[in-house]
């Protein structure tokens, strides 16, 4: 089974608000390769390595935000479908956009408080 790679950039909020997304997203594609530390930093990143069909759990709750959040998803197109719907089911969120290549994805959601 191949592994597929997430990366998640997180853009807005605290260091709190990006541990929320990273918790949303573990039920998912489990602990993360790479989580957000600086709590200076204005933009964050996590990566996560998952197995190479990622299903979205149904019953992620990603807790609350003190300040919106701008994520961007970016990895294979079943990463990014369950990344997104994992996100939606736990936050308010609004899309922002897509951009599909030959073998990734890239989408922007709006997390809000």
């Amino acid at each position: 089974m191949s592994d597929t790679q997430l990366t998640v950039t997180l853009d807005g909020g605290g260091i709190e608000d990006a541990r929320a997304v990273v918790r949303a997203l573990q039920d998912v594609f489990g602990e993360p390769d790479e989580v957000p530390t600086d709590e200076r930093a204005t933009i964050r990143t996590a990566t996560f390595s998952s197995a190479a069909n990622p299903e979205p759990s149904g019953t992620t709750r990603g807790g609350n935000l003190s300040a919106p959040v701008t994520v961007t998803v970016q990895g294979s197109p079943q990463a990014v479908a369950a990344a997104s719907e994992t996100l939606t089911s736990a936050f308010s969120t609004r899309d922002e956009g897509a951009a599909s290549g030959d073998q990734e994805q890239e989408r922007q959601l709006l997390l809000v408080p």
